[in-house]
């Protein structure tokens, strides 16, 4: 399933700089210190992240500005604590952007992840309050759900100039729609992927290149490739090094902080696996439709069962945030 080329190595670098000459590096996380280290080109934050970088001593001016704005704007206490939540984000993406020359992803809530209208909503306003930071839609990817309704909501949200970052990508039917939608950017869960076959076949690793996860994100590369869609393919998710360089020459792949310290401490050399110009074999072009969509992530059990778990734990990290701001009130 792979697009095996000649190597394309740097002798004298190590394997974060040889993955920089093929790949857009990203950083995901929120803590600045690790995207000060790593000088990423892109960052991403989620639910789970942001829930991270509020018990960071050195975001907590940015809790407390995000809890007195909200206070102005609602007294019913739900409402102000979402909205609260909401300022948060795009206050710690305003942060990250003084450090990266690329863009920040910032994610609508989980919540909302069935419901087209109240995505694009909550989209426009995520970038109203970027705007009022003084930072434009073209530094700004909107993440939500690869749901039939983000898909949706993204290809109109797409049309108004609002670029969006499809996440929690576990099955091909998924990628296919997003292409289909004009999606910039779509982020397949390798280690997520990884963990399902794990439990399901009792192995507890697999060579870098027979790797479930990697070979997902092989086949959509290929598919957006060969049948020339625009749509950036950026692997997410990882749960070992060996899952990072097997898809060196993917479009894009956001890495831990820890695994770019592994990747900057290895010295061996790294061959592009991946290749937009020469891409390996490719499924036929196909466009569906929502009865075939769903029924296709029906029969496509990993995907069906990873996306609804993501969604359940991105909510339940949302609702500890919220838990946290209402104890800081």
């Amino acid at each position: 399933m792979t697009a095996m080329n000649k190597p394309d190595q740097l002798p004298h670098a190590n394997k974060l700089d040889q993955l920089r000459q093929m790949t857009t590096v990203v950083a995901d996380t929120g803590d600045l210190d690790a995207i000060k280290a790593y000088a990423p080109v892109d960052a991403t934050t989620n639910p789970s992240l942001l829930l991270k970088a509020a018990s960071l001593p050195g975001y907590e001016p940015l809790v407390q500005d995000a809890l007195a704005a909200a206070a102005k704007t609602s007294s019913d206490a739900e409402s102000r604590r979402l909205q609260a939540s909401e300022r948060l984000a795009v206050a710690v993406g305003c942060e990250i952007l003084q450090h990266i020359p690329g863009r920040v992803s910032t994610e609508v809530s989980a919540r909302v992840s069935f419901d087209r209208d109240a995505i694009v909503e909550a989209a426009r306003r995520i970038i109203a309050l970027y705007a009022d930071a003084g930072v434009g839609p073209e530094r700004v990817l909107i993440k939500t759900a690869s749901t039939w309704a983000g898909i949706e909501a993204a290809r109109l949200l797409e049309r108004e100039g609002i670029q969006c970052n499809l996440t929690l990508l576990f099955g091909f039917a998924q990628a296919v729609a997003c292409a289909d939608a004009g999606v910039t950017l779509i982020s397949p869960f390798v280690g997520r992927i990884f963990d399902w076959y794990k439990a399901k076949t009792g192995r507890d690793s697999f060579p870098p290149l027979e790797d479930p996860g990697v070979q997902s994100v092989t086949r959509i590369f290929n598919y957006y490739k060969t049948h020339g869609y625009d749509t950036i393919v950026m692997g997410a998710s990882f749960r070992n090094a060996g899952q990072v360089t097997a898809l060196a020459g993917c479009d894009r792949l956001t890495i831990s902080p820890q695994l770019l310290a592994e990747l900057e401490a290895d010295d061996g050399p790294l061959e592009r696996i991946l290749d937009a110009d020469a891409p390996g074999e490719a499924d036929a072009q196909r466009v569906l439709d929502e009865a075939e969509f769903l029924w296709q992530m029906n029969e496509d059990a990993m995907a069906t069962d990873k996306l609804s778990e993501g969604i359940r734990n991105f909510y339940a990290d949302e609702q500890r945030l919220i838990e946290k701001l209402a104890a800081l009130e």
